[in-house]
């Protein structure tokens, strides 16, 4: 058996929070993102082969009901007449989110870009390829909260990503992995 040699000062310290490794970030991110897109679309899949337009189902009444609409604005149905818009900000945030991958360095961060990526593209795919036409098209709809909007399950990743990344802004971690404090930043003054 060898002994391994005391440390000293001139080893460095091995870091309290290690960075994840970019394979395992990647997988995270795409994990997420493809988990997001896949049960968007096959939720809208089910609802609009088992549901007809206007159709209203208790499911635990009277907090939640599916209510099958197609929505061709934003949230609470804002926008209407500028679908094209919404299809162009969308397409534009897919692709703002691929070219920050290369700074990924948090687990959470890439948990919250996947979802981000994956309730973006759901609702992309909608504007895309759904009636009336290409860019277009109506996003389906077909969760109702009382006195909420009715949204779907793209909807509640993009929420639950924007929630992620407003806790990782207020406990100052950046993309990167890396943490700004308070206190780091009086030190660097």
């Amino acid at each position: 058996m060898t002994d391994a040699p005391p440390p000293d000062a001139t080893t460095p310290a091995i870091a309290a929070h290690p960075k994840p490794r970019r394979a395992l970030l990647l997988g995270v991110f795409a994990g997420l993102a493809v988990f997001a897109y896949v049960f968007d679309q096959l939720t809208k899949l089910w609802v609009t082969s088992t549901m007809v337009e206007g159709e209203r189902i208790p499911v635990l009444p009277p907090l939640l009901h599916w209510y099958y609409i197609r929505n061709s604005g934003a949230a609470f149905s804002i926008g209407e007449n500028v679908t094209w818009v919404f299809t162009i900000v969308m397409a534009a945030v897919s692709v703002a989110i691929l070219l920050q991958l290369r700074k990924l360095g948090s687990v959470w961060w890439a948990l919250a870009l996947g979802l981000l990526l994956g309730g973006a593209l759901g609702n992309l795919t909608d504007r895309l390829f759904r009636e009336p036409s290409f860019a277009m098209g109506h996003v389906v709809d077909f969760i109702q909260l009382p006195n909420f909007a009715i949204f779907n399950i793209a909807d509640s990743a993009v929420v639950s990503s924007v929630v992620i990344i407003c806790l990782l802004t207020l406990k100052g971690i950046s993309l990167d992995g890396t943490h700004h404090t308070k206190e780091a930043a009086e030190r660097d003054v």
